[in-house]
């Protein structure tokens, strides 16, 4: 039987199962007006599309806890079928498919390490790391007088991502990327 939790045990982060569908408790507010019934006011976050939705529920009303882990894992290969992770500690090999790893493919090369995110005992979701530093295979050569508050060009990654750089960056130049905006960071 799954643990049934109350809108009075909300906690920041806890996992949740809202028609069907799993969320993350982003933040809530217990309110209280002065005619009609308490209620609770929450930001709760899809885990499989990671989309906000502001939600409303009565005060006491229960929902399913979805219990998550996360783990980091060492990313081996990918096919078209699927793709394998190894645990860096107990070396067991996971195999998932390549939909649940579809945004962390993109940013992530051999032996980089992601993290697994199980809910309820089953793999969901592979995340990339936050920050990855990966290397230019193609970008416009920059020009003299480039500056750092120049302008920007499009570059394209190792993985085949393309990302904005400014100008001074040329081809395999390795650099710092935010996986969550595709932003340059700087160079590594």
């Amino acid at each position: 039987m799954a643990d049934v939790v109350s809108t009075n045990q909300f906690k920041t982060g806890m996992a949740i199962e809202i028609d069907g569908e799993n969320f993350t408790v982003v933040e809530f507010q217990h309110v209280k007006p002065g005619k009609g019934g308490a209620f609770v006011r929450t930001k709760v976050r899809s885990i499989a599309s990671g989309a906000v939705l502001d939600k409303t529920f009565r005060a006491g009303e229960k929902f399913n806890r979805v219990h998550t882990q996360s783990r980091k894992m060492q990313f081996l290969y990918a096919t078209d079928d699927e793709v394998v992770l190894m645990d860096g500690e107990t070396y067991e090999q996971v195999s998932v498919s390549p939909a649940m790893a579809e945004v962390a493919l993109k940013w992530v090369v051999e032996n980089m390490t992601v993290d697994l995110l199980y809910i309820n005992g089953q793999p969901t979701t592979v995340e990339p790391p936050t920050f990855v530093e990966l290397q230019i295979t193609e970008a416009d050569p920059g020009l003299r007088g480039d500056t750092a508050q120049g302008g920007s060009k499009p570059a394209t990654l190792e993985t085949g991502v393309m990302v904005q750089v400014p100008l001074f960056i040329g081809p395999g130049e390795r650099i710092k990327v935010d996986t969550r905006t595709a932003e340059y960071l700087s160079r590594a």
